[in-house]
């Protein structure tokens, strides 16, 4: 058992540390010596002896500083020297701190040694509690994971993992929860950065965009840039709860799992985290502040809405009456409707059966549809920005739903065009433009709708707040138009 433990620990030791350490000590003990040597040649008079021994003895001593400290010095962790730590003072340690200068008081007036022997102890217990609490807190690593892909008000399970690297020593403790940038500390990172304070919803979008799936379709960008839910100015946070860790041991990680709910779309961010702790004795609460970068995207929710499901029996009629009899393979002989058209009747079988028969054809393009949301509104109307987002949700319905039965999607916006293709490969960057999207001043030109009836042979679902008057008279016969102003 014992030289099973030494082996271990043998196992464990920085031995190319270790060396550098001794010879280190060794060159700067020759040093010393030297240093000693000169001494007593000066004063012998040998002259020349003490002068190149004193600068041997000075090279030996440059040497070590220049090669081997550094090398220990990348071995220690002590970037612990570089954390900025925040005290606070809670109710306990009030008490406590007002019980000290009460038997202050008490032992100046008195003299008393007794008293002072307790006064120290008490002050020994402050200076102790803000060592340990610094042990504890130094040395920590932090890591938040979040799933892929993050919809609007569904929880999500998220895994806070903190590791701590120090090596002889665990942590106590500890609880994470996200930090707020002060007034100062956003105008100091605003002026820092270089255009900042101008980063709208595309410029962010682009970035995670490209990141998430790493290819784009076509976009036009044109005009101010857009602000609102995912602007940086409005970005909310990530980590919203506290998350507790009663025990770190040393060289070792703990996880914990958050369950977080994000209410809306947009582009959620993580400035920065604090990991607080009132170990050993809960008189201070120190607060150590990790910087991040983190960013995120949520999508809308695609979970059916009461909207969805009173609109989708419509939609799924108005595609079957379009696409019906588009094909070209014979599918069924049946009674004639007053719907169908005259072109479709089967004189020979009507004439078997004295009564209008129609040949119906396979439908090989029911299945592709375009999925339209336009941006334009009139802002200033009572209640538009909400039935904006309803509209967004909608679409994100609809989009999904077609994800899910495997359709052929096609989806517009002003700025975004996707390809005809199969619903699962596009789906995730219909949403994150549907994450992004904001509510555009209406533009009474129209031609956003009118780009849309170049392609007739299309079935078109198209969210709008436009006037019916002011729709295009060719896409009536080939859309089925749900307005945002009525959800």
């Amino acid at each position: 058992m014992a030289a099973s433990k030494v082996q271990r620990w043998w196992r464990g030791v920085d031995k190319p540390g270790w060396r550098n350490f001794f010879v280190a000590i060794a060159a700067l003990g020759v040093a010393l010596g030297l240093a000693l040597y000169s001494t007593a040649a000066a004063e012998m008079g040998h002259l020349w002896i003490a002068v190149g021994a004193a600068l041997v003895a000075l090279g030996l001593a440059v040497w070590v500083g220049v090669t081997i400290v550094p090398a220990l010095a990348r071995r220690t962790p002590l970037r612990w020297l570089a954390y900025h730590i925040d005290y606070k003072l809670t109710k306990e340690g009030g008490i406590y701190v007002a019980g000290v200068f009460v038997i202050a008081l008490a032992a100046l007036n008195t003299g008393n040694n007794l008293l002072f022997m307790i006064l120290a102890s008490l002050m020994a217990g402050i200076i102790a509690s803000g060592i340990l609490s610094i042990i504890v807190l130094t040395g920590v690593g932090l890591k938040l994971e979040l799933p892929d892909h993050i919809f609007a008000e569904q929880p999500v399970l998220a895994t806070l993992e903190l590791e701590n690297e120090k090596l002889s020593l665990p942590s106590f403790s500890l609880r994470v929860s996200g930090a707020v940038n002060t007034a100062r500390e956003l105008k100091a990172k605003a002026d820092s950065s270089p255009g900042s304070g101008r980063l709208g919803m595309t410029e962010t979008e682009d970035a995670l965009g490209r990141a998430a799936t790493g290819k784009r379709f076509s976009r036009r960008v044109a005009g101010p840039q857009r602000s609102g839910a995912g602007a940086e100015k409005k970005a909310a946070q990530i980590l919203t709860r506290s998350v507790y860790f009663p025990y770190i041991p040393k060289r070792q990680s703990a996880q914990q799992k958050v369950e977080l709910t994000f209410p809306r779309r947009g582009v959620y961010r993580q400035d920065a985290f604090a990991i607080i702790t009132k170990f050993p004795f809960g008189f201070l609460q120190k607060t150590r502040r990790v910087d991040s970068a983190m960013e995120m995207v949520v999508y809308p929710r695609v979970e059916p809405t009461e909207e969805f499901y009173e609109i989708l029996p419509l939609i799924s009629g108005e595609i079957e009456s379009f696409y019906r009899g588009r094909g070209h393979d014979l599918y069924s002989i049946r009674d004639y409707q007053s719907t169908d058209s005259a072109r479709f009747v089967d004189w020979k079988a009507t004439a078997k059966t004295s009564a209008l028969k129609v040949r119906e054809f396979t439908r090989e393009d029911e299945r592709r549809v375009m999925l339209v949301l336009d941006p334009y509104c009139d802002a200033g109307a009572k209640d538009s920005a909400e039935q904006f987002e309803r509209g967004v949700t909608l679409a994100a319905c609809l989009a999904w739903h077609f994800y899910e039965i495997d359709s052929e999607l096609q989806f517009r916006t002003d700025r975004l065009a996707t390809p005809m293709a199969a619903a699962g490969e596009i789906i995730y960057d219909v949403l994150r433009e549907l994450a992004f999207i904001q509510a555009q001043p209406a533009r009474g030109d129209g031609k956003f709708l009118e780009k849309l009836t170049d392609e007739p042979d299309l079935f078109k679902i198209i969210l709008t707040s436009q006037a019916r008057g002011s729709i295009p008279t060719a896409l009536w016969t080939s859309s089925y138009f749900v307005f945002i102003q009525s959800l």
